[in-house]
């Protein structure tokens, strides 16, 4: 009786253990997609009289543009094409995860100046385009995808070298569907990771420590059922895979996409050495995640900026009037605060036409 006892017992206890497991299973699998899905939420257009970016209705006429629009999935993108004459080429242009197209102004008009074509984009979730969210990294690849296809079947488009330019989000895009789409004479990958998954666990130990970890399976299981095999898609793979020449940009003192962790250039060993071009920008100021391509002038015009809106915060005591707000960003020079570092421009234009002397 003592050995059936005993028998009983162990049973109970795995009966118990297995039930343990189960709760804590179902339990991190809704915890881990409310992490998931806090990352990814919808981005609206941003209050234009309430920051400091460039306004596209001040530059209408000078750099008119066609609306347009196409699928990615089940949602409506809205896409923008710019230059009518240009030959030079056609720069897509991916945006980071916050934005839209229109949070790269700067960046379009510099590329139409100097005689590209531009096809930008609002990412699903964001800006312009369908979406209830962002819903997760592998979508930019998705959604890139999607544009490129549509390219296709624009003759105007496509008959232009087809050249990528994306940052953080969409620099993590540029790099990953090189690998599906060989008509791509070069690409600009700015401040962009790796893979979505070592992105994904990056953000989360900021949040959770250590615990994140044990949310790894979870995680993995639920952007599989997000995204399928395109969960798994990594820029090394797909630079690897391809010859496609490739530009790699990070800030030493990136905040967001680690140097030395997620990001792509934190996997350079691994990479191809042909036609693979890794530039480190550690200028003091301008090394961040989004703060790579202002001038230096921008940036001491920025911080004076900041001073005064921290004086404002303080005299609110956190709590500006909205009228006060659009009464101080209406006296902001927003060309000065967007102003680019031509230096840089200038080496992604040599880096471009390099590409396109590569028959």
């Amino acid at each position: 009786m003592s050995g059936w006892k005993k028998m009983n017992r162990r049973g109970r206890l795995m009966s118990m253990f297995m039930g343990v497991l189960l709760v804590f299973a179902l339990v991190s699998m809704l915890v881990s997609k409310s992490i998931y899905d806090r990352q990814f939420p919808r981005v609206q257009r941003h209050d234009e009289e309430i920051n400091a970016k460039l306004r596209y209705a001040d530059y209408e006429e000078m750099y008119p543009r066609q609306l347009v629009g196409f699928l990615s999935g089940e949602n409506d993108l809205q896409g923008y094409v710019y230059g009518g004459d240009q030959k030079k080429g056609l720069m897509v242009l991916s945006h980071g995860l916050g934005g839209g197209a229109d949070s790269y102004l700067p960046q379009i008009f510099d590329f139409l100046d100097r005689g590209y074509g531009v096809f930008a984009y609002d990412s699903t979730g964001s800006f312009d385009s369908e979406g209830g969210s962002t819903r997760g990294f592998p979508q930019a690849i998705r959604d890139l995808e999607a544009a490129l296809d549509f390219i296709g079947t624009r003759e105007d488009l496509s008959s232009m070298p087809i050249l990528l330019f994306g940052h953080s989000w969409g620099g993590y895009a540029a790099a990953n569907v090189i690998s599906t789409h060989p008509e791509v004479r070069g690409v600009i990958s700015v401040s962009g990771a790796n893979s979505s998954m070592e992105m994904v666990m990056e953000q989360g130990k900021r949040s959770m420590g250590p615990f994140i970890y044990t949310q790894y399976p979870f995680l993995w299981i639920y952007e599989r059922i997000l995204f399928g095999s395109d969960a798994s898609r990594s820029a090394v793979e797909a630079i690897n895979g391809s010859n496609i020449p490739i530009l790699i940009i990070h800030g030493s003192e990136d905040e967001m996409v680690d140097p030395g962790g997620s990001a792509i250039m934190a996997h350079e060993e691994e990479l191809r050495e042909q036609d693979v071009r890794i530039m480190t920008l550690s200028r003091a100021g301008r090394n961040g995640h989004s703060n790579l391509f202002y001038s230096e002038e921008a940036k001491s015009y920025i911080d004076e900026l900041n001073a005064v809106y921290s004086d404002l915060f303080d005299k609110h005591q956190g709590d500006i009037p909205y009228e006060t707000k659009r009464a101080f960003y209406g006296e902001v020079q927003r060309d000065r605060a967007q102003e680019l570092d031509q230096e840089l421009m200038d080496e992604l234009d040599a880096f471009f036409e390099s590409c396109m002397g590569n028959e």
